[in-house]
C-alpha cells in the first residue's frame, strides 16, 4: 500500500494586526528541504523591511519526516517552535510557514509573541487547499481504433490521466495513475478486451 498523506494544493497568504504589528502568514507546497528554504528565502525577498521572518517546515510524513524552524530573532522559543507545534499538529507533509512580522512599536511580550505566531500559523494553515499526496505510475498502452472509446471510458472510471495519445496504425496512450487505481485498471482493460491489449 502506498503511503498517502495531506499536502498543500497551493499557497496560501494571510494578514494579522496585532498590537500594531503586522503579521503576515504565507505556507506552501514544499516536497523537499531545498525547496522549503527557497521558499522561506523568497518570502523573505519580497518583505525586505520586516523585522522578523520566522519559519516553520515539515517534509515528509509520519516516521520520515524532517522539521525545520527558526525564530528569526525573536525571543528563544517565542516563534518559530510554537509554529512548528502548529505545523506538527495539522498533520500535514511537505508543508513551510514562513510568518512576516514588521513590528509596529508596542512589544508583545513573551506570552503575546506565542500567541501571535500561533494564530498567524494556524490562519496560514486554515487557507491552504489541501490535496492527497500519492504515489504515481506513468502507463504506456497501445489500443486498436475499435477499442479507442471504451477504452477511454475505462481510464476515466479509474481516475487515470491520459498524457498523450499518438495516432498510428493503433493508439498508443501515455497515462497517469494513483498506484492503488491501477491494478483494477488492468484488470478491467484486460476483461474488456479479451485479453488483447496489455498495460506495460
Amino acid at each position: 500500500m502506498s503511503q498517502r498523506y495531506p499536502i498543500p494544493a497551493g499557497e496560501s497568504n494571510i494578514e494579522l494586526q496585532i498590537k500594531n504589528s503586522r503579521f503576515i502568514g504565507r505556507a506552501a507546497y514544499t516536497p523537499s528541504v531545498a525547496e522549503a528554504k527557497a521558499f522561506i528565502e523568497q518570502v523573505k525577498s519580497e518583505h525586505t523591511g520586516c523585522n522578523h521572518a520566522v519559519y516553520a517546515f515539515a517534509v515528509g510524513h509520519g516516521a520520515s519526516v524532517t522539521h525545520g524552524m527558526s525564530d528569526a530573532g525573536e525571543p528563544s522559543g517565542t516563534a518559530g517552535r510554537p509554529a512548528l507545534a502548529v505545523v506538527k499538529g495539522s498533520n500535514l507533509g511537505d508543508v513551510t510557514v514562513v510568518i512576516v512580522r514588521y513590528f509596529g512599536g508596542t512589544k508583545l511580550g513573551t506570552g503575546g509573541l506565542v500567541k501571535a505566531y500561533t494564530e498567524t500559523t494556524q490562519l496560514a494553515l486554515a487557507e491552504l487547499p489541501i490535496t492527497e499526496k500519492v504515489e504515481r505510475r506513468t502507463v504506456h498502452v497501445t489500443v486498436p481504433y475499435h477499442f479507442y472509446e471504451p477504452f477511454k471510458l475505462l481510464v476515466q472510471a479509474h481516475h487515470g490521466q491520459v498524457e498523450a495519445e499518438e495516432f498510428a496504425t493503433e493508439v498508443a496512450f501515455q497515462l497517469i495513475f494513483i498506484i492503488d487505481d491501477l491494478a483494477p485498471f488492468v484488470a478491467a482493460v484486460a476483461e474488456a478486451s479479451a485479453g488483447r491489449v496489455r498495460v506495460s
